[in-house]
């Protein structure tokens, strides 16, 4: 699965999730309780500051049919971006 680096500025998100501080595995849990709520396509903003997130988030959308945007990286934190499959 290809997995962009960054993410374009067209990306508008339905959602943002402030995830800032969490670490694995309370990012995807919070993901996964919003995505929930969303309808098909929309798109899911995950504020994070764990580098670790990165690899998680495209995996954990790869399982839940999901598809992974991509990162973009910020000063102290990412923006994670997922559009509910």
């Amino acid at each position: 699965m290809p997995v962009q680096k960054r993410t374009p500025n067209t990306i508008v998100p339905d959602v943002t999730l402030d995830a800032k501080g969490f670490r694995c595995p309370m990012p995807i849990l919070k993901a996964k309780n919003i995505i929930e709520g969303l309808g098909t396509g929309q798109i899911l903003e995950i504020l994070g500051t764990d580098p670790v997130s990165k690899h998680d988030l495209a995996g954990w959308c790869n399982y839940a049919g999901h598809t992974y945007l991509g990162v973009e990286e910020k000063d102290d934190f990412f923006r994670f971006y997922v559009r509910k499959g």
